[in-house]
């Protein structure tokens, strides 16, 4: 099994690890149950997102959840974290249109969650908001390609910056957002070459889901990669497990041992 040598991870780590060529592995949690597991089993970064919103509350898009909602989910994950670096996603409507509205709700963040670091979505459009948030000594992580919180925008969910304009901008964003001081960038579903070129461009780490293996690190959702949904099977989901169907399973042998009366037997009882 391999780990990473460090048993704390921070900015500074992320840094060192992409200098050393060592991958960085991040996945998405919610619960303090979930975090704790994937902390204890080596993770290196864990991701509160916005996608809560989908695999925690069925909403069909990541815009309807709040700050209190992610301040909530954020504050759980804290509580079960050792060793990996928490970042927590700004929800849409609380950063884009006022940098002051975003550092309060960085603030809110940090200060009632515990958490490490915060994550937006997009580039030059988010400037101010990104630099008043790193002037008050919040770490911030990008988010480029294809973001969520514009899915109305763009209209479907496919792949971004095929076309040379769209992937010019997207290189200019990356160096602008190391330019300004953000730690990492996460870039998503984006083709593997254009990944590859920014990784190698920009000296922070970059990490990629649907952006091919050439960048510095890894996220999934985690209920996708367990294989808790069957609904959403994009080319770069790797399922490592079928839980949806042991889960299944499992409650449905439990159910038939309650009815039956099986359940509990003379030695489960007081």
């Amino acid at each position: 099994m391999i780990k990473s040598n460090y048993t704390r991870i921070t900015t500074k780590t992320l840094q060192e690890m992409k200098f050393n060529g060592e991958k960085i592995a991040m996945l998405t949690a919610y619960d303090f149950t979930l975090a704790g597991i994937i902390d204890q089993a080596g993770i290196d970064i864990i991701l509160v997102g916005d996608s809560a919103s989908n695999v925690m509350a069925g909403h069909e898009t990541t815009l309807p959840i709040t700050l209190d909602q992610m301040i909530y989910h954020a504050s759980s994950v804290v509580r079960s974290v050792q060793r990996a670096l928490v970042v927590v996603d700004l929800p849409f409507g609380t950063y884009q249109a006022d940098s002051k509205e975003a550092l309060r709700s960085a603030i809110r963040i940090m200060k009632e969650s515990g958490a490490h670091a915060v994550k937006l979505e997009g580039g030059k459009e988010v400037k101010d908001s990104i630099e008043r948030i790193l002037k008050a000594g919040i770490p911030v992580m990008g988010h480029l390609g294809l973001t969520p919180q514009s899915i109305y925008k763009f209209g479907s969910y496919t792949v971004r910056a095929k076309e040379e304009e769209e992937a010019a901008q997207l290189i200019e964003d990356a160096e602008l957002l190391q330019g300004i001081g953000c730690f990492g960038i996460v870039l998503e579903k984006i083709p593997a070459d254009l990944a590859a070129n920014v990784a190698a461009k920009i000296k922070i780490p970059v990490i990629g889901i649907g952006a091919g293996n050439k960048v510095d690190g890894q996220v999934l959702v985690l209920h996708d990669m367990l294989g808790m949904s069957k609904t959403f099977s994009p080319r770069f989901l790797r399922r490592y497990l079928d839980l949806n169907k042991n889960i299944s399973k499992a409650v449905e042998s439990y159910t038939i041992d309650v009815k039956s009366g099986d359940f509990p037997n003379n030695k489960e009882q007081y």
